[in-house]
This record gives structure tokens, sequence and C-alpha cells, in this order.
């Protein structure tokens, strides 16, 4: 499941936001081996990294680091 559909009726992010917000959930996923975007913990991994970028956070790898460092724990 791409980061797009979770985007699709939010105006929060410009297309270069979209662009920045899928490769760091793309990267979150390599990170944590997954690769069945159907696992909930895809949907998990997209939330987070919507919801650090709702509060500013606009870099890729920043992104990912947040997104993996808060399932980690």
């Amino acid at each position: 499941m791409p980061i797009q559909l979770f985007l699709q009726h939010d105006d929060s992010f410009d297309p270069e936001d979209i662009a920045k917000l899928s490769a760091a959930f793309g990267a979150a996923l390599g990170k944590l081996g997954l690769t069945d975007r159907r696992d909930p913990l895809t949907v998990e991994v997209a939330k987070l990294i919507i919801e650090f970028a709702k509060q500013g956070e606009r870099d890729p790898e920043r992104l990912c680091a947040l997104a993996v460092q808060q399932l980690s724990k």
C-alpha cells in the first residue's frame, strides 16, 4: 500500500512534500524489513511518517529515522 493512499484527501502536503514522504516511507519499510505492503505494520509506518510531517519535519531521512525509532520502542 503506497503512502499516497493515506494522503488522497489531505491537502496538507504539496507534490514535493508527498515525494519526500514517499521516500521516507520506502526507506523505513526497508529498514524494518517490511516487504508485504498489506502488513498492518506498514499502515503504522505511514501514519507515523504523516504525523511527523504534519508536525513540520520534511527531511525524508529524518522522517524515516523517527518512524523506525518510534516503532522500535
